[in-house]
């Protein structure tokens, strides 16, 4: 019997190794994917293009800004912070917000949002300007967004904070008409003319983000590519993959088991900062074991992540 037992216990493990795609848990990323909700429903409601975690250099600090999503639209840029809280909020006399409860019941306090968000504005107005756009007074906005169904308040926020209520009632409006959570805080008349559309999409197209991993089951992690690891032929096959070249990798799976390898298509960007588009596209694929593992580092966690090939659908990384 204790033998049947043992050998259902190795059966078991070994399956679970096969069919566990996702080395990472929900909570890893749920935050990621929060963003990426968010700015999709954005992009459908008020069109424009939603830009995900930027990391805006800080002259001041010397370090990065991270920023969760910039909305463009015609003569209109709004910074969003978004807060995936689930659980009871209160807010302390020096703005912190106080969440207690939750998915793992416990306490968290988080410095004021409105005012980290107005200074990932100020950060962005300031790199915009250093790379040939000032912004006219009132083109910049600043919102908190709470999509989390879970979110619970008895605190009246400003009107710049988009409670979960706020966020499910929006509606979608006309692309001529400028929502009024936005407009409110725009300039409108000819000095809209002077705001270059084009140059700010290039702008913050190239400007530096996290690297992005997508998982199977529509779930993104946001952070640092770091290396592959694998078998040394499998690795070599992948050396030619460096963020300086590379932007956007999608793998292309030959077996539902992943006992074959996995095929990656390789797609080189090379990117001319001298002007406003890409100098040329090349692509390359490779195959490689589906045992290779990617090696990242999530966004906002000290703890190293190896994601095999075959729970991946695509890579891509800022330049």
């Amino acid at each position: 019997m204790w033998m049947e037992v043992i050998f259902g216990l190795v059966i078991y493990k070994l399956v679970r190794r096969f069919f566990k795609d996702d080395e990472i848990s929900d909570d890893g990323t749920s935050a990621s994917t929060a963003l990426f909700s968010v700015a999709h429903r954005l992009e459908k409601l008020y069109g424009g293009k939603a830009y995900v975690g930027l990391r805006i250099p800080d002259a001041d600090t010397s370090s990065r800004q991270d920023i969760d999503v910039v909305l463009l639209t015609k003569g209109q840029v709004v910074v969003i912070s978004v807060k995936n809280l689930s659980g009871s909020v209160t807010v302390t006399s020096d703005g912190s917000w106080v969440c207690e409860g939750g998915k793992h019941h416990t306490t968290q306090t988080y410095p004021d949002p409105l005012a980290e968000v107005k200074k990932q504005a100020s950060v962005l107005e300031s790199y915009l300007e250093q790379r040939g756009v000032k912004l006219l007074e009132g083109n910049l906005s600043c919102k908190v967004v709470i999509p989390n169904p879970n979110f619970r308040t008895m605190h009246a926020f400003p009107s710049e904070v988009i409670t979960y209520q706020e966020w499910q009632h929006l509606k979608p409006v006309s692309r001529n008409i400028l929502p009024g959570w936005v407009k409110g805080a725009l300039c409108t008349g000819n000095d809209t003319q002077e705001f270059s559309h084009q140059k700010l999409n290039f702008i913050l197209a190239t400007a530096p983000m996290w690297d992005r991993v997508e998982l199977k089951g529509s779930k993104i992690v946001l952070g640092e590519f770091l290396e592959f690891k694998g078998k040394q032929e499998d690795t070599l096959a992948l050396k030619h993959i460096k963020r300086s070249k590379v932007d956007r990798i999608s793998i292309q799976h030959t077996s539902m088991l992943g006992f074959a390898p996995s095929r990656l298509q390789v797609v080189y960007s090379y990117r001319d900062y001298r002007s406003e588009g890409r100098s040329g596209t090349e692509s390359k694929e490779v195959t490689v074991r589906s045992s290779t593992e990617l090696v990242f580092r999530p966004r906002d966690s000290t703890k190293i992540k190896k994601f095999k090939l075959s729970s991946l659908l695509s890579i891509s990384l800022s330049a």
